[in-house]
């Protein structure tokens, strides 16, 4: 039986090329960015060409990105080194009740250091209102930080728009576009925000790398301490073979995004015509109108999620319910109670598929019809 993985919204395989170049990367470059000899500037001129492959890819400048471990510590890195740059302005931050944990717990822990957080809540399609945004902000607001498109249902939020109310406010604006980087044409100043962070692993690149984009001139506190690296904003010897994997992963992905994109709402339109033919009962959650592609997550009717991903594993389709960082949790998904409420049937009966490299039309359908399979034998 062939394995079907339809998981990418976790983590995505490693692209041959990535893998060719951080082979590579290994056994020639070997030295650390910060030495001054022969070896060490070789070492920094394969990174400096990295981090410039990077900043073009959302209209930054190189000096304004800052190589992290991956999409959490530049989540953290956001949160905390703005709350502690700009607390003598104010204490008051906005976000979601649907960011990802990187997010909500940092604001929950600033929470128990005397910080106010305002949660903005979500409809059922998982989208803030830019009305109730307005009146959430403060005079005293000093960060805004609300992810581009959510990891478990896809839905984009209106990133720009809060972004241009924010252009004569203090608040320093922050979007977690981890989900989003590399399936979305993302410009830092299209998007009109002062912070970005993104990973590496969900665009075919390793795993242990990411980045933040500061914008020039916005305060940000080091949360890491030690050397002197990436400017005195994050210190730490720089992971070089992981940079230039990162690099190549992302200038494959820029090559093919649009057609990448058409691609994966092929894929959902072909597994959820697979649910129609056979007569399944389903609702798909989410925004359909503002979504990133690639997830697609569904209700089931009358099904349970915990027996539903055991029978989906044994038949060869690998799937999710939600976040990768939560699984084998027995709490429900808070993006889930956030649109449905606490006692909703989706808590319990949702599922999320999500696309990446090497999928064909072929396993879409027979991922399709082995999903309708099992609904049918566990409605049973």
């Amino acid at each position: 039986m062939d394995t079907i993985y339809l998981d990418h919204a976790a983590t995505s395989p490693m692209h041959p090329e990535v893998i060719k170049a951080m082979s590579e990367a290994m056994s020639e470059v070997f030295g650390n960015p910060s030495s001054i000899h022969t070896t060490g500037r070789s070492a920094r001129k394969v990174l400096d060409d990295a981090r410039s492959i990077l900043a073009k890819s959302i209209g930054a400048k190189d000096s304004e990105i800052i190589f992290t471990s991956g999409g959490t510590e530049a989540d953290n890195a956001a949160i905390f080194g703005t709350a502690y740059a700009l607390k003598h302005k104010g204490k008051h931050i906005i976000t979601s009740q649907i960011e990802h944990h990187a997010v909500m717990h940092a604001c929950e822990k600033l929470e128990k250091e005397g910080f106010e957080v305002t949660y903005l809540p979500v409809d059922r399609s998982g989208r803030i209102s830019l009305k109730t945004f307005k009146n959430a902000l403060r005079e005293d607001t000093i960060l805004v930080t609300i992810m581009y498109g959510n990891n478990e249902v896809g839905t984009v939020q209106p990133i720009a728009e809060i972004g241009e109310l924010l252009k004569n406010h203090q608040a320093t604006f922050h979007t977690d576009a981890v989900q989003a980087y590399g399936i979305e044409k993302l410009n830092v100043d299209e998007l009109h925000v002062d912070l970005l962070s993104v990973s590496s692993h969900k665009l075919n690149g390793p795993k242990g790398i990411g980045f933040l984009y500061q914008r020039t001139g916005i305060p940000l506190t080091p949360t890491l301490f030690g050397g002197s690296q990436e400017k005195k904003r994050r210190a730490g010897t720089e992971n070089v073979p992981s940079a230039v994997g990162f690099a190549k992963a992302v200038e494959i992905t820029q090559q093919d995004m649009e057609s990448k994109k058409e691609k994966f709402k092929n894929f959902r339109e072909l597994f959820i015509q697979q649910l129609n033919n056979e007569n399944i009962a389903f609702e798909v959650n989410g925004n359909q109108e503002h979504t990133l592609q690639h997830v697609l997550n569904i209700s089931f009717k009358g099904m349970d999620v915990e027996s539903f991903l055991v029978n989906l594993d044994m038949s060869g389709v690998y799937a999710s319910s939600g976040s990768a960082c939560t699984a084998g949790s027995i709490d429900p998904s808070h993006v889930l109670v956030a649109m449905f409420g606490k006692n909703a049937d989706e808590l319990r009966n949702s599922i999320r598929f999500s696309f990446g490299l090497g999928l064909t039309e072929e396993q879409i359908i027979e991922a399709g019809k082995r999903t309708a399979k099992i609904v049918k034998r566990l409605a049973k």
